[in-house]
């Protein structure tokens, strides 16, 4: 089953003031994990995240409306900052790559089943896609 580990932490300027070495050394930690969920095999997508300020959020309002709104949804300090979607055998796996991941202290990582569609007779169109080419 696929689990979505969000990293959820507070957000600040700290990232965009680090010198390029400064920046290369925090990197370190976060190299070995992304290799580590590599090695296992349970790797399927990662990705680091622009600070929310350089969010749009498209607000779908009653009606059919559309309204476009620069930054995140929520008003919050703790914003997400990335994510890891992992193939594992289950739940206390994927539990077990959460409590690796080298966040901030304070930092959360939020562990999220992915939704199988094909349960109900749906198939992901990527997956169509692969099947038919």
């Amino acid at each position: 089953m696929k689990y979505l580990l969000i990293l959820h932490g507070a957000e600040g300027d700290e990232q965009v003031n680090l010198s390029r070495e400064e920046m290369t050394e925090r990197m370190k930690a976060w190299d070995a994990y992304t290799n580590a969920v590599v090695e296992a095999g349970v790797y399927v997508a990662g990705e680091g995240l622009y600070p929310s300020s350089a969010a749009t959020t498209v607000r779908h309002q009653p009606g059919g409306e559309r309204i476009l709104t620069d930054g995140p949804f929520v008003e919050t300090k703790e914003q997400i900052g990335g994510f890891y979607l992992l193939q594992c055998t289950d739940l206390d796996e994927a539990l077990e790559w959460a409590k690796r991941v080298p966040v901030q202290e304070g930092s959360a990582v939020e562990v999220r089943p992915v939704m199988d569609f094909s349960e109900f007779g749906h198939e992901h169109p990527d997956v169509a896609a692969r099947s038919a080419g």
